[in-house]
């Protein structure tokens, strides 16, 4: 036992907890601030939307951004733990009194609906690339929220009448979820699989070759990645009532997408920054923008997005990036240290010597057949 605690000591780095270590510093700070009374109700409901974008943004960044795979159905998912969960959990109140055991069995039941519909939709759909695979799970979101409009049991067109959690205590089992989702996925790929997969992202065929089952990876992070887009959906089902189809429309799907792209491919933390940011824009407009002004959300959101992607892709603005980021910084502060241990006057670079070095080392050699400055060979001299 001793052995194996100085070997998690030794391994033991702050920058692999360093992000989930950060949202539950924030959850801690929004837990005093809820029970001082200082949010508002619009706030506290804004909080549980940021933390089920961040499951979404970060679980389809596992398939864009570390598989490499391009998938558009990720609402899809989400719609199927929105209803299914929802309709679980109704079922549940009547055996159970606990609201907080319903909401957790509700999410796993619809995390694991969804997870199911990912293996089936996944095992055909993943030997397709590019552009197909993209048509193909874009096809399957819009079939299930279809499915669902239509079905009676779930509310039909008029949605299904879900019954919402408490708002205070919601957003606090959200960013709960968020801290377990972020510990597993970075576990997931800090580990040999998650090797496995960046590898597949990086070349599918020497993947093949060095002997990684592409079709099992492919297949198991679209599965997972389906999971967490399911407890999403239960988290959504329990913050609004009722649950509408519409709200899982090919543009949501693209607006997932863009938080994953917004805030870079196979990052984590930009997953979190960007779709924490993009649903407070989005809130923001949908607060100030009412009555007429209402059509001009979409626009004034587009060109946020714009504006934010032409800042992180225009040369221009390449200097001001370096200079504000974290990384530039840091290895600023490695240079530093450097700087200190070399600082050693008897270093073998500065000791002075008699000899060019470059003499030493010249390939500008003679050749033994050469005639010297005299007109004789070297095999006379040798002679006389």
């Amino acid at each position: 036992m001793s052995k194996y605690i100085s070997n998690v000591k030794k391994q033991f780095k702050f920058k692999h907890i360093a992000t989930w270590a950060s949202v539950l510093l924030v959850l801690i700070v929004l837990i005093i601030l809820n029970g001082a009374g200082a949010l508002n109700r619009s706030t506290i409901g804004l909080l549980s939307r940021i933390a089920y974008s961040i499951i979404l943004a970060t679980s389809l960044n596992l398939v864009v951004g570390f598989l490499g795979e391009l998938s558009l159905g990720h609402a899809g998912f989400m719609c199927l733990g929105a209803y299914i969960g929802t309709f679980v959990a109704s079922l549940l109140r009547n055996v159970i009194d606990s609201d907080l055991l319903v909401l957790i069995l509700s999410m796993l039941t619809g995390g694991l609906v969804a997870a199911i519909f990912g293996f089936i939709i996944g095992l055909p759909a993943l030997r397709l690339k590019g552009d197909y695979l993209a048509i193909v799970t874009l096809a399957f979101g819009e079939i299930v929220r279809n499915i669902f409009k239509n079905l009676e049991v779930f509310g039909g067109a008029m949605g299904y009448p879900s019954k919402t959690y408490k708002a205070k205590d919601l957003f606090i089992i959200a960013f709960v979820v968020v801290v377990i989702v972020l510990i597993l996925i970075q576990n997931l790929i800090r580990s040999k699989h998650g090797r496995a997969i960046t590898a597949i992202r990086d070349n599918e065929i020497a993947a093949r070759a060095m002997g990684i089952n592409v079709t099992f990876y492919k297949l198991f992070v679209f599965v997972i990645a389906a999971f967490f887009a399911g407890i999403a959906g239960v988290i959504y089902g329990h913050y609004t009532t009722p649950v509408l189809y519409t709200t899982f429309s090919y543009n949501y799907s693209i607006e997932i997408l863009v938080m994953v792209v917004l805030g870079g491919m196979g990052s984590i933390n930009g997953s979190i920054i960007a779709a924490t940011l993009i649903t407070v824009v989005n809130f923001l407009l949908q607060s100030k923008l009412s009555g007429d002004l209402a059509a001009l959300r979409l626009l004034v959101y587009a060109l946020i997005l714009i504006a934010v992607i032409i800042f992180n892709n225009a040369p221009a603005f390449k200097p001001i990036k370096e200079r504000l980021s974290l990384s530039r910084i840091k290895a600023k502060k490695v240079e530093k240290k450097k700087d200190i241990i070399n600082d050693d006057a008897a270093e073998w670079n500065r000791i002075e010597t008699k000899i060019n070095v470059d003499a030493i080392f010249t390939p500008d050699l003679p050749h033994r057949d050469e005639v010297d400055q005299d007109g004789t060979e070297d095999s006379e001299k040798e002679g006389e």
